[in-house]
């Protein structure tokens, strides 16, 4: 049992959210819709990999980097973090980029 990949993906999350709330880019900017948008990708992303799992294209990585809790077969903990790192990095790259382009016109 390992919570390396674990803590670096908490570690990655907080920074993300420091800098999401410091200039109130997704989160930091309106809660509600930014809970809203990371709960839908969330969703989405996680029927997607139940999907893959199912059909026998996904499959659990290197276990010992893992703390070893399943939420289901082939689906460890650390694959919502890691989801969740990835809808909140689009949401912040989104919300950066529109108020960049709005700042240019």
């Amino acid at each position: 049992m390992s919570f390396i990949y674990l803590g670096l993906l908490l570690f990655s999350e907080l920074g993300l959210s420091l800098l999401d709330f410091r200039h109130k880019l997704a989160l930091g900017h309106s809660l509600r819709a930014g809970l809203l948008a990371l709960g839908s990708g969330l969703a989405f992303f996680l029927m997607w990999d139940l999907a893959g799992i199912n059909a026998g294209i996904f499959f659990e990585g290197a276990k010992h980097l893992l703390c070893g809790v399943q939420l289901a077969p082939q689906l460890p903990l650390e694959e919502i973090f890691f989801l969740l790192l990835l809808c909140h990095t689009t949401l912040v790259i989104f919300a950066t980029v529109s108020r960049w382009a709005a700042r240019r016109r």
